[in-house]
């Protein structure tokens, strides 16, 4: 079964919008907003969180399984 995914937008008092991607790891999150963010305008900022490093860590290891059989 899928993992729920969730996206929040936060619009600040000057106009600047939030975005935060919860419960997606790696660079699934990018993915995931890529279409939002081209509509929206310009990333001025993009602060990653702890997930996005998660599945490189996963993948590498499956990598390296991968390459011993």
């Amino acid at each position: 079964m899928a993992e729920y995914q969730q996206v929040e937008y936060i619009i600040d008092k000057d106009g600047n919008v939030i975005e935060r991607v919860l419960n997606v790891k790696g660079k699934g999150c990018l993915d995931l907003t890529e279409e939002i963010e081209r509509a929206l305008g310009t990333v001025q900022k993009r602060e990653l969180l702890p997930e996005y490093d998660q599945a490189s860590v996963i993948e590498e290891n499956v990598q390296r399984q991968v390459e011993r059989l």
